[in-house]
């Protein structure tokens, strides 16, 4: 495994430069996508509208067999939202109270909340320190016999190291769920993120690289009861109508979601690749330019298929240099300023854990930089110089 070398960032005394004439740069900016699909996306509500069918029906349907040949699964089921799809794997695999399942530290709280919510124990793996994915020699030394399920995160959009983790799922039956809610189209040695573990979970939010008007997700798997499992407790548990055997919950996709996510899959190929693009232009600057390769560590691409639902780097004055770049009219996010058995309502259920030095370490260094499909080389060159200026100036 290729190891980034953890850089001593001493603390932050000087005063913060003042910022020069500044351009407008989000983090991200769907109006501009908008235009390019406008009228592709008012004809598919048009045809929802016009059919009165708002819940689940054609809509949902026709978009559940797009994204299962997308994602080379035999199954894939609309739900709710990135949460229930994870919270709806979970009850299917019948994961309860008081059953470990193994994540990261080091990711969106929502997958530690869907564990909790069952009732489970999140059992913490330490992260990669290159890729940020889960580490598999940790997952390796916390399997117990109250292991229920391993849920691997394709963070940042990028797949975790999967076949170690298939081994051991292999080996002792154990499912793995695939948190894929920002890799939608990302491979791992050739196959789709969502199509190697017992189910796949994605989330259709509005900044996904597949992002909705609203909320959305979807489960994808091989298994075709566990698939019909799904899509009963997405519905209450019903089946058929009004006959509830087991207990489900509301986690139903409308049809105006599935109208827009259709539309946008058409696109979804064509906008990855701009992503990466933007990504290989700004570390390929970073490489280039001395000034700045001692205080930044750009994303490494270690799988086949990295679509970058965000470009992260670690970044030295990491707090200083988001202000500076904000102060520039630059937009940039800390994906995740804490981690997740740091937080308090999972302290508060299951005490002060173990200290996860990685995932730590990444919480205080990381930052995310504009990388949406839309931007033009003139503003990477904008967000690269104001970087560039902020470590001359301030180091």
């Amino acid at each position: 495994m290729t190891t980034v070398p953890e850089k001593v960032f001493e603390p932050y005394t000087k005063e913060l430069p003042q910022t020069g004439p500044s351009q407008n740069v989000p983090l991200l900016d769907l109006t501009t996508q908008y235009t390019t699909i406008a009228k592709e996306i008012r004809e598919a509500l048009d045809r929802v509208v016009e059919s009165q069918r708002f819940i689940l029906g054609p809509e949902v349907e026709e978009l559940e067999k797009e994204i299962a040949k997308y994602c080379r699964c035999g199954h894939a089921i609309g739900v709710s939202s990135g949460s229930d799809a994870i919270l709806v794997s979970l009850m299917a695999l019948g994961v309860g109270a008081g059953d470990e399942v193994i994540t990261t530290p080091f990711t969106f709280f929502a997958t530690v909340g869907s564990i909790l919510r069952v009732g489970g124990r999140p059992v913490f793996a330490d992260i990669e320190p290159d890729t940020f994915n889960i580490d598999p020699r940790h997952v390796e030394r916390l399997i117990s016999r109250r292991t229920r399920a391993i849920l691997p995160v394709h963070l940042f959009g990028q797949c975790a190291e999967m076949d170690p983790l298939l081994d051991i799922s292999k080996r002792t039956g154990i499912p793995i769920i695939e948190d894929a809610a920002q890799a939608i189209g990302a491979q791992y040695k050739g196959r789709a993120a969502g199509s190697m573990g017992s189910v796949g979970c994605f989330s259709f939010f509005p900044s996904k690289n597949l992002g909705g008007f609203g909320d959305g997700g979807m489960v994808t798997t091989n298994d075709g009861e566990l698939a019909e499992k799904i899509r009963i407790l997405r519905n209450q548990g019903a089946e058929p109508k009004y006959f509830h055997k087991v207990l489900g919950g509301n986690f139903r996709l409308d049809a105006l979601q599935a109208a827009v996510l259709r539309v946008k899959l058409g696109h979804l190929d064509t906008w990855s690749e701009k992503r990466r693009a933007n990504a290989d232009y700004y570390t390929s600057r970073f490489a280039q330019d001395g000034r700045t390769g001692a205080y930044v560590t750009p994303p490494l691409v270690k799988q086949d298929r990295h679509v970058f639902n965000q470009y992260v780097i670690q970044a030295k004055h990491r707090d200083e240099l988001k202000k500076y770049l904000e102060g520039c009219g630059i937009g940039s996010e800390i994906y995740y300023p804490k981690c997740l058995h740091q937080q308090d309502c999972v302290v508060e259920r299951l005490g002060v854990s173990d200290r996860f030095p990685v995932s730590e370490r990444a919480s205080r260094n990381v930052l995310a930089l504009p990388i949406y499909p839309e931007l033009t080389d003139a503003q990477k060159d904008y967000v690269l110089s104001r970087i560039a200026e902020f470590y001359e100036r301030s180091c």
